[in-house]
C-alpha cells in the first residue's frame, strides 16, 4: 500500500486485499522466516473448517480469536506457528452432497461407491479452495505453506496406522453391540452425533401377564425377551427369576422376570418390558442377565418378518395398528402423554433406531482415565473453568466409541471381516483370506472411520507426527481455541490421542468460545432466514469492523448475538484509526527521526499513560481476556488519544509557541521517542507484518 493511498479516506475494499497480499508475500507467516531473535516456539492448530461450503459466522469468530493470539505472540518475539487446515468432514459432507444428488434426481445408493467418492472429492476440493480464500479475506496470518487436509496421503496412512496400533494394544475391537442407526442415511452414529430432542409421545400401559408395563414403543413387543423390575421393589419380589406368559396380537410369549438396578421404581408401574435389539439400556440388561436378542425392525425402519401381519410397516404405522389390536384384546389399561428426550440424527432429525450390529469400537475407559488424570493434575486448563468440569464429566462417564461408518466418504478402515464376526487389521488392503475361526472368507471392510477418529489426531497429524521436524519443534502445541459445543466431541479425542500416541497432552490451554447467534440470540438457520454471512458483512463494513464486533463484549464460553448494527458502529472506529494514522504520518513526514531532543513534561505524562495502558492490556492478553483488551484499546484510542491528545497536538502544531515546541509535539507524541517505532508507522511500504 502506497503512502498516497493511506492519505485517502478509509475504504476497506480498496486496501484489505492488498494488505493481506503483502503480509503473505513477506513470508513471515512461516515461523522459519522470522528473525533469529524469535526462538521460543508458540503453536496453534486451526480447527479445520469443513471443506463443503462457505464459511459461517462461527468461523469468523474462530479465525479472529486465533489470529489475535497468533499476532500477539509474534509481537512478543516468539516463533509462532499457526497451522491451517481443512476437514473432509465425512458424514456431514456426504449429506451435503446427497442433497445435491437429490436435486439432480440421483441417489448415492444407486451409484458405484468409487464413482461417488470421486464426485465428492471433486466437490470438496472446489469448496476447499473457496473456503481458504475466505479465510484469507478474514485476515488470518496462518502458515499456508504447512496447510493440511484430513485426506492428505500422509494423514490417511497415519490414521490407519493408529487404528492398527490400538487394535494390537487391545484398545480397538469389533463387536456386536447396540448402536445408533439413522434409517434415512443408513449409517451408524456415535453418541456425540445424536441430539436429544424433547418430544411428547404416548405412554401405553399394557397388561403383561401378571404385570402392567408402561412403554412408548408397543410395536417392539415382538422382540421382548423379559420383564425387568428393580431388586428393591417389594411389589414384584415373588416373580423375580420366574417365567411368565404374555399375550400379544400375533401369539403368546414366555418371558423371564429379572431384577436389575436400571429399572426406576417411580417410572410407570416399576415393571419394564425388555427389548434388547431396539433399546440400548435393554441391551445392557440382556448382557447382564444373559438374555437373547431378537431383532424385529430392519435397517430401513420397518417391521420385519418376525412380526407377522405387521411386516413391512413403518414404525409409526405399526405402532398405531398394534395399539388398536391390543385395545381390541383388552390389553391396553390406559394411555397418557409422556414428555421425554428422544435421540435423533444431528443432521436430519430422524429418530434414532437402536440396532445390534457388528461395528468397530474404541475401548474408552483406559484412554479417558489418561485424559482425566491430565486434567486433574493441571496439565490442561480450560477457559472458562466450567468447560473443564464438563470435560471431566464426560471422561468419568465415557462409553465405548463406535468409530465405523457405513458411508463412502472418509478414510477407509484397514481391516478384513468375516460374516462370523471375526476381524483383523490389514494395512495393505490385501484382499480376501480364510477366517481362522470359522474357515469362511474374509473380505475387505467397506466402512470408513468416524470423522472424529482422524480429527482427534489433528494436533499430531497436522504437524507431521511422528517424524517431521515440525512435529519435533512445535508439539505439544500451546492453545486449542474452539467452540464450547466441542468440549465433549472433539477436545477429549485430541487429548486422549495426544497422550496415547505422543505421551504428552496436545495443548496446555483450551479456550472455548460460545456460539454466534443472530441479533435476537437465536441460533442461525437457513430455514429461519436469520443466517448472517461474514463475507457479506466484510464486504459492507470491512474485516476490521467485523473482527472488533466479534471480540468486544464476547466473554469466553458465552454465546454472542451478532448484530449488523454493531458491526456498522465499529466501522466508524476502523475509520477513526485510519484518520489517526493519516494525521500522524503527515505530521512527522518532515522530521529527521535521528535527531535527539528532550520531550516536555506533558508529553512524558502522555507516554507514561500509554505505558500503563499497554501493561494493562498485556495482562488481559496473557490471560485470554480479549474482550477486555479490545474494549480498553477502543476507549483509549477514541477518547484519550484521538479526542484528547490528537486535538491538543493539532493546536500545538498549528499554533506553536516556538519551533522547538512544535518539534517536541511531533516527536514526543504517544508513538514514543523511538526511531524504530516511528519508522514503522512512517514507512508503510516496508511495514513488518509481525507487528500488525
Amino acid at each position: 500500500m502506497t503512502p498516497e493511498k493511506l492519505l485517502k479516506p478509509y475504504d476497506p475494499k480498496a486496501t484489505e486485499a492488498e494488505i493481506y497480499k503483502k503480509w503473505e508475500e513477506s513470508g513471515f507467516f512461516n515461523p522459519d522466516n522470522l528473525p533469529a531473535r524469535h526462538q521460543k516456539p508458540f503453536t496453534i492448530i486451526m480447527p479445520p473448517p469443513n471443506a463443503n461450503g462457505r464459511l459461517h459466522a462461527g468461523h469468523s469468530l474462530v479465525f479472529t480469536l486465533e489470529d489475535i493470539i497468533t499476532r500477539y505472540h509474534r509481537m512478543k518475539g516468539e516463533k509462532v506457528l499457526w497451522v491451517p487446515g481443512a476437514d473432509h468432514a465425512g458424514f456431514e459432507t456426504q449429506i451435503v452432497y446427497e442433497k445435491q444428488l437429490e436435486k439432480e434426481g440421483r441417489s448415492r445408493f444407486k451409484m458405484d461407491p468409487q464413482d461417488l467418492y470421486k464426485e465428492i472429492m471433486a466437490f470438496t476440493l472446489e469448496n476447499k479452495k473457496n473456503m481458504e480464500d475466505e479465510v484469507r479475506s478474514l485476515g488470518a496470518s496462518c502458515d499456508w505453506s504447512r496447510e493440511k487436509f484430513t485426506l492428505d496421503d500422509d494423514v490417511v496412512k497415519e490414521t490407519q496406522r493408529t487404528f492398527k496400533k490400538m487394535f494390537d494394544d487391545g484398545l480397538v475391537y469389533r463387536g456386536k453391540r447396540s448402536i445408533n442407526w439413522c434409517t434415512k442415511h443408513q449409517t451408524s452414529l456415535s453418541d456425540v452425533e445424536t441430539e436429544s430432542v424433547e418430544k411428547v409421545d404416548k405412554l401405553y400401559y399394557i397388561k403383561y401377564g401378571p404385570f402392567v408395563v408402561a412403554t412408548v414403543r408397543p410395536e417392539t413387543i415382538f422382540g421382548d425377551v423379559a420383564v425387568a423390575v428393580n431388586p428393591n421393589d417389594k411389589r414384584y419380589k415373588e416373580f423375580v427369576g420366574k417365567d411368565i406368559e404374555v399375550q400379544h396380537p400375533e401369539n403368546k410369549l414366555t418371558l423371564k422376570v429379572v431384577a436389575d438396578d436400571m429399572v426406576d421404581i417411580e417410572f410407570g408401574t416399576g415393571a419394564l418390558k425388555i427389548t434388547p435389539a431396539h433399546d440400548a439400556n435393554d441391551f445392557a440388561v440382556s448382557e447382564r442377565h444373559n438374555l437373547p436378542v431378537i431383532e424385529v425392525i430392519d435397517h430401513y425402519g420397518r417391521l420385519n418378518e418376525k412380526t407377522g401381519k405387521y411386516s413391512g410397516l413403518k414404525i409409526l404405522e405399526a405402532r398405531e395398528q398394534v395399539v388398536a389390536d391390543l385395545t381390541a384384546l383388552g390389553l391396553i389399561e390406559k394411555i397418557e402423554d409422556y414428555t421425554h428426550n428422544v435421540p435423533t440424527c444431528y443432521k436430519c432429525a430422524t429418530v434414532i433406531e437402536p440396532r445390534i450390529m457388528n461395528q468397530w469400537f474404541v475401548k474408552m475407559k483406559p484412554l479417558a482415565d489418561l485424559a482425566l488424570d491430565a486434567y486433574n493434575t493441571g496439565k490442561i486448563k480450560f477457559i472458562p473453568e466450567s468447560s473443564g468440569k464438563i470435560f471431566s464429566y464426560w471422561m468419568e462417564n465415557s462409553i465405548d466409541w463406535n468409530i465405523s461408518r457405513q458411508i463412502v466418504w472418509g478414510i477407509p478402515i484397514p481391516a478384513k471381516i468375516c460374516s462370523c464376526g471375526h476381524a483383523v487389521t490389514d494395512l495393505d488392503f490385501s484382499g480376501s483370506a480364510k477366517c481362522e475361526k470359522c474357515g469362511g472368507e474374509m473380505v475387505q471392510d467397506p466402512d470408513t472411520f468416524d470423522t472424529w477418529f482422524s480429527s482427534g489426531q489433528w494436533p499430531l497429524l497436522s504437524l507431521g507426527y511422528p517424524d517431521d521436524s515440525s512435529f519435533k519443534t512445535y508439539y505439544p502445541t500451546d492453545v486449542m481455541e474452539t467452540g464450547r459445543d466441542l468440549v465433549f466431541k472433539w477436545v477429549p479425542r485430541m487429548v486422549i490421542f495426544g497422550l496415547y500416541l505422543a505421551k504428552q497432552v496436545p495443548f496446555h490451554t483450551v479456550y472455548m468460545h460460545g456460539l454466534v447467534n443472530d441479533k435476537n440470540g437465536k441460533k442461525m438457520s437457513k430455514s429461519k432466514g436469520n443466517v448472517v454471512s461474514p463475507m457479506e458483512l466484510t464486504a459492507k463494513y470491512g474485516t476490521d469492523a467485523l473482527r472488533i464486533g466479534l471480540v468486544i463484549g464476547n466473554t469466553p464460553g458465552n454465546d454472542l448475538s451478532l448484530s449488523e448494527d454493531k458491526i456498522r458502529a465499529y466501522q466508524k472506529f476502523a475509520n477513526k484509526i485510519w484518520n489517526i494514522a493519516r494525521f500522524v504520518l503527515t505530521s512527522i513526514d518532515d522530521l529527521d527521526l535521528d535527531e535527539k531532543i528532550e520531550i516536555g513534561l506533558e508529553d512524558e505524562t502522555q507516554l507514561n499513560d500509554v505505558q500503563k495502558m499497554v501493561e494493562d492490556v498485556t495482562g488481559d492478553m496473557d490471560n485470554y481476556r480479549f474482550y477486555l483488551a479490545g474494549e480498553k484499546i477502543y476507549h483509549y484510542v477514541w477518547h484519550e488519544f484521538a479526542d484528547s491528545f490528537i486535538e491538543e497536538a493539532k493546536d500545538r502544531i498549528n499554533n506553536p509557541v516556538s519551533p522547538e515546541d512544535k518539534k517536541k509535539t511531533k516527536l514526543g507524541s504517544n508513538w514514543g521517542n523511538n526511531r524504530e517505532r516511528r519508522n514503522f508507522y512512517r514507512n508503510t511500504e516496508t511495514r513488518d507484518p509481525r507487528r500488525i
